[in-house]
């Protein structure tokens, strides 16, 4: 069963109940992330995240942890291109206190200035890992020479110089414009009773000011860019980004067979082309990365220096294969029971349900419908996986991106 409810302010309630369960995830979703940052606010999104557990005005930063794991119960946050979410999970006995841990640190946090200064430290290192850890850099590097250095290109850590530079007033305004009822979905999901849901959200929320949020349209503007990163590294890490549907487009669910049959699973192309004939890659895949505004699909793959330009070779020979249009029954099938079984999957996880409840609510305004999205996927046919095709892969805003031992941007 599923109950929605918008408290008087405006902030909404999204309520999923698995009584099979002994646990619940509750959420706490924010309709704002690294996209709609203005230069000066470059990682701001993030930081805040962090200092959020930095202690509010009754708990200190180890209260808020030690008082979570005196009850069992697990507490996190993650910030995203377009969505911060703060959340935790515990079992169904205690709910009611993991949630009001939850919001304390979510409306009280204190934004202490010795606080701040410490977790300056700890998200450079984190940006300097990051640095360090090549397929992530390849992929940041990659949205950079898609889509620019503003909305979806935006690095989520931000700068070295911002997050040095970030003062608790940046922090305020950031939040009074961007954290606001309108933006901001509580969704809980697992064993939990509806009625206490609402009290703990009424209680916790309802105070919440009324306030208008400022735009968060994302313009977008593609670059069509190849970029490089020189390191001394063993592999070269390759990235390769395509035009692609949008979230709600008519053929995203079509686009999404379709590149699980590039490169989405063990058996997709790219795997089996690669990897297990050729031998050049131990990774190597696709995804399709959608928002509200645009889209793109992705191919990754990590590569011997000496096999760099065979190994692209043999990624654009799959690419090229597909826009052939020349994909089997079989394949068609084995990709739309890969799309059902993973919505299946996700349906036994808390935590993906909450997530799945929680963004829909924010992305479409409406409440997801898993029969209706089997249904969809369903319905898909192989000629509109064919019509997918002439929706990806258009080369004339191909942005690709590399890191390792490599001199040249990718030119094929």
């Amino acid at each position: 069963m599923v109950h929605c409810k918008q408290l008087k302010n405006g902030i909404r309630l999204i309520v999923k109940q698995m009584p099979g369960l002994m646990s619940v995830t509750m959420g706490i979703l924010v309709h704002t992330g690294a996209s709609v940052e203005s230069e000066s606010e470059d990682g701001i999104s993030h930081f805040i995240e962090h200092m959020m557990f930095k202690g509010t005005k009754k708990r200190s930063a180890f209260a808020i942890s030690d008082e979570m794991d005196r009850i069992g119960a697990q507490v996190n946050a993650f910030t995203s291109k377009d969505i911060t979410c703060y959340y935790a999970k515990s079992t169904t006995a205690h709910a009611a206190e993991a949630f009001e841990i939850l919001s304390d640190l979510f409306l009280n946090s204190t934004f202490a200035e010795d606080e701040m200064k410490r977790e300056k430290g700890v998200i450079v290192e984190e940006i300097n890992m990051n640095d360090d850890t090549p397929d992530d850099y390849c992929l940041d590097l990659l949205a950079r020479a898609y889509y620019g250095d503003v909305g979806y290109g935006r690095n989520i850590l931000g700068t070295r110089k911002n997050v040095k530079g970030f003062t608790k007033a940046d922090i305020n305004e950031y939040i009074a414009k961007r954290y606001t009822p309108e933006n901001i979905v509580i969704s809980m999901a697992g064993n939990i009773d509806v009625a206490l849901a609402e009290k703990l959200a009424e209680e916790y929320f309802s105070q919440v000011p009324v306030t208008k949020s400022d735009d968060r349209s994302v313009t977008v503007n593609l670059m069509k860019q190849s970029l490089v990163k020189k390191k001394d590294i063993e592999q070269i890490h390759l990235g390769i980004a395509f035009p692609s549907v949008k979230r709600y487009d008519r053929l995203f669910d079509a686009t999404q067979i379709m590149n699980s049959v590039l490169g989405g699973s063990m058996s997709s192309r790219l795997f089996q082309k690669v990897r297990e004939e050729l031998g050049l890659a131990y990774t190597v895949y696709s995804y399709v990365s959608p928002y509200t505004e645009t889209g793109s699909l992705v191919v990754y793959a990590g590569v011997n220096a000496e096999n760099y330009m065979q190994s692209a070779n043999a990624i654009f020979d799959c690419i090229r294969d597909i826009k052939k249009k020349n994909i089997s029954q079989e394949e068609f099938l084995r990709g739309k029971e890969q799309m059902t079984a993973s919505l299946v999957f996700a349906q036994e996880s808390t935590s993906s349900q909450m997530l799945l409840y929680g963004k829909e609510l924010i992305y479409s305004g409406k409440v997801y419908d898993f029969e209706e999205r089997v249904k969809k996927i369903a319905a898909v046919t192989l000629d509109n996986v064919k019509e997918a095709i002439e929706c990806n892969f258009d080369e004339t805003f191909l942005a690709t991106a590399a890191v390792g031992k490599v001199d040249k941007p990718l030119k094929i």
